[in-house]
């Protein structure tokens, strides 16, 4: 006989950010509605032989000031990125004081790549050595994706559900989907999900190009991720990490927490269609969309705002406006559309997790951050949608998704409820 389960409701209530405009959650947040660009030159190595010579780095940050510096040296920066963001969110939620089960508490995160970083760094050593086999006996655990989500628990002392999505771009909208489910359908009362990402070194900057993903605008950084232009020419590199705490209704109810809202949908989708190429009427996009309304029971007329994956591609930018026309019709014209990569850049697989807390406080604070950057119209977008064009909108926002897609087609929408 089969079993019936009652879905629990899935709150927030916590948030953690590391980002290339803010280092915790309330400066990234003054950063978006400032329209705040986070390209410059690249500093983390010399890029003077490179195609794209500039990116979205993080600003003053220094891993020692938050991990011992011997435990440092055991990770990679992308997982140094995920201790300090889900700090800031474990601390803002309040649960190591609550008295719950770490049985109870799991930690699900999202990243596309991983230890890129290290894995350059060992191979380099490798052949500078004269293929002499002498590894860093950390190499492997610093470089795999799913250490991040292994030392967020060993920190805490969690012990529920733990792993790493990885679906490219869509990685840590992916995680917190999973996230979603898992407490919903009673498997965890707390979960710490999120993502990281720590792709500004050589072989990641230099793949790109040779994949023609990243913009060139080496003269003029600042003005590099302009989504929806008409002279958008590649998405601008960024890195960080962001981390939200995901909680049973009822159980965060009964503590007294603090709620930011709810999340009542998510959408998973495949493109089936090319390697790195969004489909071009943008279909793993429009059934994306479709499917997480469904999942939330929502209209489309209930939607007040959609921060965009608005990658600053020439394809992918116009292929998800035609999803969101044909999902959204009429009220498509009364959404407030942007895309916040125009600020931080792509941070590839922890972009879902900071544009999901972008999405939240859009809701918390009724403003709607900008897509900076635009300065010429493109004749085939839409000159009837509102982009949020250079400058923040203030709107109540009730109701708001947030979509993320990753080469290999893979699409994730998560829809987010005031409560």
């Amino acid at each position: 006989m089969a079993k019936t389960i009652a879905l629990k409701r899935v709150v927030v209530t916590g948030l953690g950010a590391l980002t290339p405009i803010g280092n915790d959650v309330a400066s990234y947040w003054q950063g978006l509605v400032s329209g705040t660009s986070g390209a410059a030159p690249i500093t983390k190595f010399n890029p003077e032989k490179f195609k794209t010579r500039f990116a979205c780095e993080l600003k003053g940050f220094d891993p020692l000031n938050f991990i011992d510096k011997k435990e440092a040296r055991k990770m990679d920066p992308y997982t140094q990125y995920a201790l300090v963001a889900s700090a800031e969110a474990v601390e803002d939620s309040g649960i190591l004081s609550a008295g719950i089960s770490p049985d109870r508490i799991g930690v699900i995160w999202g990243s596309g790549i991983g230890g890129l970083g290290t894995f350059q760094e060992e191979t380099v050593q490798y052949v500078q050595d004269g293929f002499n086999p002498r590894f860093n006996p950390f190499f492997i655990p610093k470089m795999i994706a799913d250490i991040a989500a292994g030392m967020i628990s060993m920190q805490y002392g969690f012990r529920g559900p733990n792993y790493t999505t990885v679906s490219a771009c869509a990685s840590s909208t992916h995680a917190l989907i999973d996230a979603f489910t898992h407490i919903r359908m009673g498997k965890a009362d707390v979960i710490v999900s999120g993502g990281s990402e720590s792709p500004i070194v050589e072989v990641s900057i230099g793949g790109f190009n040779a994949a023609r993903a990243l913009s060139t605008r080496n003269e003029d950084p600042a003005t590099a991720s302009r989504p929806f232009d008409k002279d958008r020419d590649g998405f601008v590199m960024g890195e960080g990490a962001g981390a939200l705490i995901l909680e049973e209704y009822e159980h965060a109810k009964a503590r007294g927490a603090k709620i930011y809202c709810e999340i009542v949908g998510g959408g998973m989708t495949a493109d089936a269609y090319h390697l790195t190429a969004p489909h071009p009427e943008g279909l793993g996009a429009l059934h994306v969309l479709r499917n997480a309304l469904q999942d939330a029971e929502l209209a489309p007329t209930q939607i007040d705002y959609i921060n965009v994956h608005g990658t600053s591609t020439p394809l992918g930018d116009v292929a998800e406006l035609k999803a969101i026309t044909q999902v959204f019709g009429e009220h498509a014209y009364k959404l407030n559309i942007s895309s916040t990569k125009s600020m931080t850049g792509h941070l590839l697989g922890a972009a879902g997790a900071v544009e999901s807390i972008a999405t939240i406080l859009s809701m918390m604070h009724g403003i709607v951050p900008p897509t900076i950057n635009h300065q010429t119209p493109d004749e085939e977008i839409d000159a009837r949608l509102n982009l949020t064009l250079n400058k923040a909108q203030h709107r109540k926002v009730d109701i708001a998704i947030s979509n993320t897609f990753g080469f290999g087609g893979h699409n994730a929408s998560v829809v987010f409820k005031k409560i």
